[in-house]
């Protein structure tokens, strides 16, 4: 109740989101200047005395086929975010999903043999059609093969869970001792 008792803050969520989508992007956007575009290298005609503009080249970005002025060039868009932000980011998502009643903490999950059919079943019990994130402390190799074919789940171990994960889920599912295991990192 000390923890997950108030409402949710906005605050946190919004710059963990913006940075973690900025992390994601890959910045290989290139144009090519003057410098990189073939030929050019000739001026074209004499600077004075033709009537015409003067010309250097023929790669001018004024001219057709000619290089970008200020166009993109690969970079690197990512920033970190201190971490105690990132576990309030954590905790505010948390909040959320239990306040809006989408979250769901289980008391264990397993799966005897690597099979989808149970899995399918839980999904209708909890009317599940969007995606919903399962999170566990310690998945074993048949729950794992059990839920790779089904397209609503998405399993996450309980350490490498964040806010962008949480946001993004219809649902929550935590087992007990994942659940523990948040706990003590927020």
């Amino acid at each position: 109740e000390g923890i997950f008792g108030q409402k949710p803050r906005a605050s946190f969520l919004h710059e963990f989101v913006t940075i973690y989508l900025a992390n994601q992007r890959l910045g290989t956007a290139h144009t090519k200047t003057r410098a990189e575009i073939s030929g050019g290298g000739k001026k074209p005609w004499r600077q004075k005395h033709t009537g015409r503009a003067r010309a250097g080249s023929i790669r001018s970005p004024l001219w057709r086929h000619g290089g970008s002025t200020f166009g993109p060039h690969p970079r690197d868009f990512s920033y970190r975010l201190p971490q105690a932000i990132r576990r309030k980011a954590l905790l505010e998502s948390l909040k959320g999903k239990l306040h809006d009643r989408e979250l769901v903490v289980i008391d264990q999950l397993t799966a005897e043999a690597p099979k989808t059919k149970p899995f399918a079943g839980f999904a209708k019990a909890f009317q599940i059609t969007r995606r919903s994130v399962i999170v566990l402390d310690q998945p074993s190799e048949a729950l794992v093969k059990s839920l790779r074919n089904l397209a609503t789940f998405e399993l996450c171990h309980a350490a490498n869970l964040n806010a962008h994960d949480v946001l993004n889920a219809h649902k929550v599912f935590v087992t007990k001792a994942a659940f523990g295991r948040l706990e003590a990192r927020v």
